[in-house]
């Protein structure tokens, strides 16, 4: 009785216009596909061809903090020596009045008498830097260094009792208040070496009227000449 079965929506039979609409209509999906496919692999490989790649160094580690120096230690470079500045008494009384620099001044806090002789007030314990700034030389400077009283001339005895002269050339540095610093002091040329000690003794006991510039007294590094007469 079932042995044949009945559709219930009978197939309908394509025609050939149907057949080759559905033929045109899959080749442009097919072909529309494949040129946006293209185009987007176009635009990543343009994407790609601009990259610029930047390799990042890896941080380097960190030095180790510096040793710290002890508290006592001269953290300063070349600082002053901390001391006192001494007052050498006038033995030949000048015969005119010296210039006054208004611009100079005097810090009583030099004259204590407490550190090192040469330093100041506001030096460093321990330094050994020069006590003011710049040194000029003889001809740089619009007033050059001036004696104003000559230390005591020690002739040596044994040269004194045979007649024996000499002559020794110095080189020092004058400072600003007129005395010749004791660091930095040197014999240039000397006929006997027994003149040496008294003719470095005189000029460290000597007065000087200070170099100037711009009417500011400054350091002045001046050659001296001691002569030995029997």
């Amino acid at each position: 009785m079932f042995e044949v079965l009945v559709e219930s929506k009978p197939k309908k039979e394509r025609s050939a216009a149907q057949f080759a609409a559905s033929v045109v209509i899959h080749v442009l999906l097919i072909t529309g596909a494949v040129m946006a496919t293209k185009g987007a692999a176009e635009v990543v490989r343009d994407r790609l061809a601009d990259t610029t790649l930047v390799f990042l160094e890896p941080p380097k580690p960190e030095a180790p903090p510096p040793d710290q120096p002890p508290p006592d230690a001269i953290v300063s470079a070349n600082p002053p020596p901390k001391g006192f500045q001494t007052v050498v008494a006038v033995q030949d009384i000048p015969t005119e009045i010296p210039p006054i620099n208004l611009n100079e001044r005097f810090d009583p806090k030099d004259f204590t008498g407490t550190g090192v002789q040469g330093g100041v007030s506001v030096g460093v314990v321990g330094g050994t830097g020069p006590v003011t700034g710049e040194t000029y030389l003889e001809a740089q400077v619009d007033d050059p260094p001036d004696l104003i009283s000559a230390g005591p001339r020690r002739y040596p005895p044994v040269l004194e009792r045979a007649g024996v002269g000499g002559r020794v050339i110095a080189q020092f540095v004058v400072d600003t208040t007129g005395h010749p610093e004791t660091n930095g002091f040197r014999i240039l040329s000397s006929t006997n070496p027994a003149f040496n000690e008294p003719a470095k003794e005189m000029i460290m006991k000597s007065v000087f009227r200070p170099g100037r510039v711009r009417g500011q007294a400054v350091r002045v590094q001046v050659q001296q000449a001691v002569s030995f007469n029997p």
